[in-house]
Parts: structure tokens; C-alpha cells; sequence
């Protein structure tokens, strides 16, 4: 079980700014970024390669339409954020259940690392 299912299941708390019946995103105790959400579905998916193709689509789309939401309610829509999804641990991936960064509140430079 991962500490991303122990949120889910309300085991750990964390500061939540959005949750449905689908998907759940709270605060990163680690920001890098003024702003740093942590957006993740509430189905265990473990890497970006386990998505199933038929069954995660509307899933995986609601992940992308919380980040919207949220970056609308953070006001960091207009100026810019960014989504990153890791993948593996060469890519920095270290909770083996899918998460999207949500980064902003601050200029982000290219390439990130």
C-alpha cells in the first residue's frame, strides 16, 4: 500500500484543495514551486505504462480537467503552470501510484533537470 492510498483512504491527512468521486489532489509537503499540487487518481495505478487504454481514458482525462480547475482557483491559469507525470525511476518517480505535479506561482525555466 502506498502513502498515496493511505491519503485516499483518509489513513493520513493531507491539505486537500480538490477531490470527486474519481480523483483526489492535495498540497506537496516537498514544493519546489510557490504553488505544488499533487493531482492523483483514486484507482492504484502504479506507473504511466499500467494505464489501461480502454478502461483509464475518462479517468486519466479527469486528472488533467482538476489541474485546469485548480490552476483557474489558484489564479495561475493565465500566467502558466506546469503538469509533469514521472514515469519510472530514471524519470524521478518514487510512489508507485500515478501523480500529476501541478508547478506554479513562479517563472519555471527549461529543461527542468
Amino acid at each position: 500500500m502506498t502513502i498515496f492510498k493511505k491519503i485516499i483512504d483518509k489513513e493520513i491527512s493531507a491539505d486537500i484543495v480538490f477531490e470527486n468521486e474519481h480523483v483526489l489532489a492535495f498540497k506537496d509537503l516537498n514544493p519546489i514551486a510557490p504553488h505544488h499540487i499533487l493531482i492523483i487518481p483514486k484507482k492504484e495505478i502504479a506507473t504511466v505504462n499500467d494505464i489501461d487504454e480502454e478502461n483509464d481514458k475518462v479517468l486519466i482525462g479527469e486528472m488533467f480537467i482538476a489541474a485546469k480547475n485548480i490552476a483557474r482557483k489558484l489564479e495561475i491559469n493565465e500566467k502558466g503552470y506546469r503538469l509533469v507525470l514521472n514515469c519510472n525511476e530514471d524519470a524521478g518517480q518514487t510512489v508507485f501510484h500515478i501523480h500529476m505535479h501541478l508547478l506554479g506561482g513562479r517563472k519555471l525555466s527549461w529543461p527542468p533537470g
